[in-house]
């Protein structure tokens, strides 16, 4: 019985491609039209059968996780890949579909993200062992999308390119002479972007984050590059913060932000903007209008997160006052960059083993794998909104942006 309702569930799920399942009994079942891309799994356990028949969202996940659910050769991207391709935008099975609508109904309340709340679950996924992150990301850990021009890039080259891309949108053209501009960078990771902007641009810089680990790995960066001065980091809630700035930017921190927080976030922009500013917010976003949070990414990777579609945050964008004087969508950098960051962390496996276990090692690499996955066929894009409070604030056309990026990119 089982059985029969896990094929029943698949052959409806899976019509492109060459999907292989081998069952706890031993018995292998195909699915697909026998086209396009391969790939399989074994199913160890009848536990992790029943599993997948109730709750497929969250338990494929963590079969994985315990060794239930193996790939078939090792291949996780590839079964992910062909899992997502077939499985975007159609919830085919009834109980993944109540739950889906149960999330929908309440992710208001899943995602209240008041200060207490939001720290803590940013420590969760934040505040891990500094080495681990330095194992798989760019010499200056930058955990956010980068910016390819061709795909040919390596992981540093096109994370510089992303500085420079929205150092550009920011428009950090003070005259000779006159003070240095202010720039507030929300949610400043581990400082790239902020040292960055008061080494390169001479602008003076203070990055806010709520983990720790990023804080103090921050002051260190800035104290080793003699910036201390011009770049200082505090442990700080968005919600805190009140004095003006002549720029702001926020790379990769609106996930976190939450659905019922989105007007206030917008408008203490508008509040610390000077009449004269500029914003920029880099966030994962969807294509294919609101959703929710898969269950397992909410669970293990990153509690209270959600990635909204743009039709979510405009209206909260036009409450504020602001103008939106520039949208740009990154379609495929961020699977690029994912691709980058699994194939890092595969090389550096056994290291990262040593920091924590083997269950650890399997949730990073399907949290990675399945969000390149989701980048190449999920729906999930990337959106930059340029924003300002006057409509006068930046020149009729966008040629500043791509003059001051080639003049900073390297011949």
């Amino acid at each position: 019985m089982l059985q029969a309702v896990l094929d029943a569930m698949l052959a409806r799920a899976i019509r492109h491609g060459r999907l292989a399942v081998e069952y706890p009994d031993g018995r292998i079942r195909r699915y697909g039209d026998g086209t396009g891309p391969e790939a399989g799994f074994r199913i160890g356990t009848r536990r992790a059968a029943w599993r997948l028949v109730a709750s497929p969202g969250l338990s494929f996940g963590e079969s994985y996780m315990s060794g239930e659910i193996e790939p078939a050769d090792g291949h996780l991207i590839e079964l992910l890949d062909l899992l997502m391709r077939n499985m975007h935008r159609r919830v085919t099975h009834p109980v993944e579909a109540a739950r889906d609508l149960g999330r929908w109904s309440r992710r208001r309340v899943d995602q209240l993200n008041p200060a207490g709340r939001a720290r803590r679950n940013v420590a969760h996924h934040y505040d891990l062992n500094g080495r681990l992150y330095a194992l798989f990301l760019d010499r200056d850990r930058n955990y956010s999308c980068a910016y390819f021009r061709t795909g040919a890039e390596t992981l540093e080259e096109a994370q510089a390119a992303k500085k420079r891309h929205i150092a550009a949108k920011l428009r950090l053209d003070r005259p000779p002479g006159a003070p240095p501009l202010e720039v507030l960078d929300i949610g400043c990771g581990w400082g790239g972007m902020a040292l960055n902007l008061a080494r390169d641009f001479g602008a003076d810089v203070t990055g806010i984050t709520l983990s720790r680990e990023q804080l103090a790995e921050c002051r260190r960066r800035a104290a080793e590059a003699g910036l201390s001065d011009t770049c200082r980091f505090e442990l700080m809630d968005f919600r805190e913060w009140t004095r003006p700035v002549d720029r702001i930017v926020s790379i990769g921190m609106f996930e976190h932000v939450g659905i019922t927080h989105y007007r206030r976030f917008f408008r203490m922009i508008h509040q610390a903007l000077r009449p004269d500013g500029v914003a920029l917010v880099h966030a994962i976003g969807r294509s294919d209008g609101p959703g929710s949070t898969n269950p397992w990414l909410t669970k293990y990777i990153f509690p209270g997160g959600y990635s909204p579609a743009l039709s979510e945050v405009l209206p909260a964008v036009e409450r504020s006052g602001l103008w939106v004087t520039d949208i740009e969508i990154l379609r495929l950098h961020y699977g690029l960059t994912l691709r980058e960051w699994r194939r890092r962390f595969a090389a550096n496996r056994d290291a990262i083993q040593s920091l924590y276990d083997e269950r650890f090692c399997r949730m990073f690499e399907f949290y990675l794998a399945a969000s390149e996955a989701s980048f190449r066929h999920g729906g999930l894009i990337n959106w930059q909104l340029q924003l300002t409070r006057d409509i006068e604030t930046l020149p009729l056309t966008r040629d500043y942006m791509q003059e001051t990026e080639r003049s900073r990119t390297p011949a």
